[in-house]
């Protein structure tokens, strides 16, 4: 039976969104991470190529696909990618809410997550009428060895961990020795890690490592499974695009699922996603973009009175001025700068703010401007 869902936090925001659209100059909206710069070349060619697409598409990809994800997985990130254990889907937001289900988590299992996180995990443990349980990360002490808060009740050992690094909303970024514990800690337990690591590219003052790096799980990806998007570092937002990587046995019964429920990633989505990995310039020339904004933000936000936590990787300073979430929320909306409240993932956000970069650099100047005047 599915745990009952919490109510949807963006509809908490929109008062504020009219606030700010009332400035005299506009709504800065730096509350969400909706891409706004154009979708490259070279993906919308491998698109329109692909248009021509009567046939059903496979659920597995096809072979040009999953070589081009192995072959970025290799330059990239150092990981020694296999293949045949590359699954695309529909967006990772779909992957991370079916996940649990399709892993077979139940109501006697329990999924845990970081406590500053993604509520789609926690929406994902529900969906399969498991146990969400939010932690604050370390691996070492609790009852089942790891610290945290209790959300509800659940076996012992937990059946899913989740780890999100470069961290939605926070930045920050886990090192490879921190990474290694988790993934010992979890090889004791016979639990399953996914990694989303869907900022992976977006690192800043630190560099982020993929959970299947030789040096995090000695070259044995069994048991780990790890996420990755084209919405952010590609501007795929719109296409749906992205894969899940890892332990083969697991990617294979994944696989089987995903055929019978109908969840196939589009042909010439397949094909778009073939040019977005198989090309790095483009991501250079997001990454400078990201890269200007941030620091004009960041520079902004520290003149108004802000401290900047984490913040090292990703596409957000997460900020605060030692005050309730709501209050910050509603000081910026009467510059006409939207925010997200830091509750929106957990309550130890409750006095911090989530400021997006995905936002054009006009509106960014804006929003510095109405900062630093």
């Amino acid at each position: 039976m599915i745990k009952t869902l919490p109510d949807f936090p963006w509809d908490l925001l929109a008062p504020y969104k009219e606030q700010a659209r009332q400035h005299a100059g506009g709504i800065v909206d730096l509350s969400v991470g909706t891409p706004v710069d154009p979708t490259p070349e070279v993906v919308r060619r491998a698109l329109i190529d692909a248009a021509d697409a009567p046939g059903y598409p496979a659920t597995y990809g096809t072979p040009a696909l999953r070589d081009a994800v192995a072959g970025w997985l290799t330059r990239r990130l150092g990981v020694a990618a296999d293949p045949a254990a590359v699954l695309p889907v529909i967006g990772t937001k779909e992957a991370v809410a079916w996940l649990p289900t399709l892993l077979g988590t139940g109501p006697d299992d329990t999924v845990v997550f970081p406590e500053l996180a993604y509520p789609t995990y926690d929406v994902g443990a529900r969906l399969a009428g498991a146990t969400p349980r939010a932690v604050d990360g370390l691996f070492s002490l609790g009852p089942w060895g790891v610290a945290g808060r209790s959300h509800g009740g659940g076996k012992a050992t937990p059946k899913i961990v989740w780890i999100n690094s470069p961290s939605n909303p926070t930045g920050k970024v886990l090192p490879a020795e921190h990474l290694r514990k988790v993934v010992a800690w979890a090889r004791t337990r016979g639990t399953i890690v996914i990694s989303d690591e869907c900022y992976v590219e977006l690192g800043w003052d630190a560099e982020p490592v993929s959970v299947l790096r030789p040096d995090v799980c000695d070259g044995d990806h069994s048991g780990l499974l790890a996420l990755h998007s084209l919405s952010k570092r590609s501007n795929l937002a719109g296409y749906r695009a992205g894969f899940i990587t890892g332990d083969p046995t697991l990617v294979a019964a994944l696989l089987e699922v995903r055929k019978h429920a109908g969840m196939i990633v589009p042909a010439p989505v397949q094909a778009a996603m073939t040019a977005a990995y198989g090309d790095d310039a483009h991501v250079e020339e997001q990454r400078e973009r990201y890269s200007r904004r941030r620091s004009a933000l960041r520079e902004a936000l520290a003149a108004y009175g802000f401290r900047i936590d984490h913040s090292e990787a990703g596409l957000y300073l997460w900020a605060t001025r030692d005050e309730p979430c709501w209050d910050t929320v509603k000081a910026l909306a009467e510059l006409g700068v939207l925010v997200a409240p830091g509750e929106f993932y957990g309550e130890a956000g409750a006095r911090h703010v989530r400021v997006a970069l995905t936002a054009t650099d006009e509106r960014v100047d804006a929003a510095v401007a109405r900062l630093t005047a």
